[in-house]
């Protein structure tokens, strides 16, 4: 029985915090549409669309700016330091990796991420948040 290295178990940990993140862009934006269409309050949170712009944001000036993600940078770090082959491990990090990157030149990524971010911004004004707000009475 091997013992899983304490710096591959971070890596996959941060791995999945990046692929959280990722799931919190794409599906944030699915929710906010799908829950404007269904009248679901916290789909106009402010709290919520703040996160939600914020996060897109980052993703979209890293671009821009051609910085590295830093969630890939810790991962990678981490995989050096449990001395890994880049990407060969557990389940986790084969699945995960397959499905957060892929080959594409660079300029592919920053046209994405802008466009995603410009269609996250126009949801400000087709979909605008409201500060929250009581929920209102029912009547017994």
């Amino acid at each position: 029985m091997s013992v899983t290295p304490p710096y591959q178990l971070l890596a996959d940990a941060v791995l999945f915090v990046h692929f959280a993140f990722v799931v919190f862009v794409v599906g944030g934006l699915v929710f906010i549409v799908v829950g404007n269409l269904r009248d679901w309050r916290w789909a106009r949170s402010l709290g919520f669309r703040l996160a939600h712009l914020a996060a897109i944001t980052v993703v979209v000036a890293q671009s821009w700016l051609g910085a590295a993600c830093p969630l890939t940078a810790i991962e990678m770090w981490l995989r050096a330091r449990a001395r890994e082959a880049t990407y060969a491990g557990s389940f986790i990090e084969y699945w995960l990796q397959n499905v957060l990157y892929f080959e594409a030149p660079g300029w592919v990524f920053t046209l994405v991420y802008t466009l995603f971010g410009l269609v996250v911004a126009a949801t400000w004004w087709v979909v605008p948040p409201r500060r929250n707000q009581p929920l209102p009475k029912k009547e017994v």
